[in-house]
């Protein structure tokens, strides 16, 4: 009788329906999982992470452009976190990334100081140099892992440059900014992390603050011209960022700063080598590259999902949300919705119209994109001039096992 009675009263969405939705498979291939939730349930409920999952673009659009959807998930995050790793979610909240207007927009227009069209169309030269030598060093060997000697080493030094960090430190930083990742979204699922994974990032957060301190300080005594400099001295009408501010929106940009350009030219790559005849298309007309470059940020995106917290009820899907929950929405999905993009698992170079979803919409539109689309750029016109038989070599390479930030381990190309 009392089971009978609280199966009446608790909401039917939240009874138990399936295990979490990642699961080791979608590390390879997460797309026919993706495919059949927009075609089964477009607006699931996932009982194991007490969040709604939209895979539809329009839902995910409307959610990201929504004055009821928040991005301070801080609160919704706090009960996946052991108590001893809790000052993880003030270095979330701290960021631009995490945070609602007013905050966001004065953090992200202090930063922003650093990352103005004309500044980062002044990074081209140094662009062109730093992938030329990284070729220049692969080309008498006739092979190469694209990853490791390419797409790793490329947008972490140039965001180190601009950050200002020596080059003898970018390998550490590399480092650092790995442990950091692995808490977003690196299980898919936040009850799907333990306590090792919380123990990395925050040995890593704080071994990259007490690095940021010391230079920061000398920053402030004698400026460079420097991201660290220009954040440290950044002002909007007397306001500057707290010491917490600096920090975490300096680690912010150096792990997003080169984690979406990574796995733009690996995955990129990869399915240019996998569609030949695109490939094909695009030596024979270099001007496809900038619509190629949109073209692979949706087909594969670097980055596989977002989240909001909802400040008020809405209805989708014929769904009733209601505020405080969590909405994860899955931008790989999106992409690759049949409603919005014809054809949406076939390659087009030329794709028109390629309104993608990989650097998120709204407020919180990437910062970055300018500049990841430049490195993604400037590095595919390289490779198509310099290997006109650039192939795979060996088995089938596999990806990193983190569901957010898609990437591949390595890429063994001939040439």
């Amino acid at each position: 009788m009392i089971l009978q009675l609280l199966q009446q009263i608790l909401p039917a969405r939240k009874r138990p329906t399936r295990a979490s939705l990642f699961n080791p498979a979608m590390l390879a291939d997460p797309y026919p999982t993706y495919q059949k939730l927009r075609v089964q349930d477009p607006v699931h409920w996932d009982e194991v992470d007490d969040r709604w999952v939209l895979s539809r673009y329009a839902d995910v659009a409307t959610v990201l452009r929504s004055p009821l959807a928040s991005s301070d998930r801080g609160k919704a995050s706090s009960r996946f976190v052991p108590p001893a790793f809790r000052h993880l979610l003030d270095f979330r909240s701290n960021n631009m990334l995490n945070c609602d207007a007013p905050r966001h927009h004065r953090l992200r227009l202090l930063v922003s100081k650093a990352f103005t069209a004309r500044a980062v169309e002044a990074l081209a030269g140094d662009i062109e140099s730093l992938v030329g030598g990284f070729l220049d060093a692969a080309q008498p060997h006739g092979r190469m892992d694209l990853i490791a000697d390419l797409a790793n080493p490329l947008p972490i030094t140039v965001i180190a440059q601009m950050l200002g960090v020596p080059a003898e430190d970018r390998l550490q930083f590399k480092l650092w900014s790995d442990d950091l990742a692995v808490v977003a979204g690196g299980g898919g699922s936040p009850a799907a992390l333990g306590i090792a994974d919380y123990r990395r990032a925050a040995e890593a957060y704080a071994k990259l603050t007490a690095y940021f301190g010391k230079v920061v300080a000398a920053r402030k005594i004698q400026p460079q011209d420097d991201l660290l400099s220009a954040l440290a001295h950044a002002e909007e009408e007397g306001d500057r960022l707290s010491e917490g501010e600096l920090y975490s929106n300096a680690a912010l940009l150096l792990t997003a700063g080169h984690e979406t350009t990574t796995n733009l030219i690996g995955n990129g790559m990869l399915a240019l080598l996998h569609n030949p005849e695109q490939m094909d298309r695009l030596r024979g007309d270099l001007s496809l590259v900038p619509s190629a470059i949109e073209e692979l940020l949706r087909y594969d995106s670097p980055v596989q999902f977002t989240s909001r917290v909802l400040t008020g009820d809405m209805t989708l899907g014929g769904k009733q949300l209601h505020k405080g929950e969590v909405v994860l929405l899955l931008l790989g999905a999106a992409n690759r919705d049949p409603e919005q993009f014809a054809d949406p698992d076939r390659l087009d170079v030329a794709r028109q119209n390629n309104k993608h979803l990989a650097f998120a919409l709204g407020a919180h539109f990437c910062l970055g994109a300018q500049l990841a689309r430049l490195e993604g750029k400037i590095t595919l016109e390289a490779l198509l001039r310099r290997m006109p038989d650039l192939r795979l070599e060996g088995a089938q390479p596999r990806y990193r096992e983190h569901y957010n930030l898609r990437g591949l381990k390595a890429l063994p190309v001939a040439f």
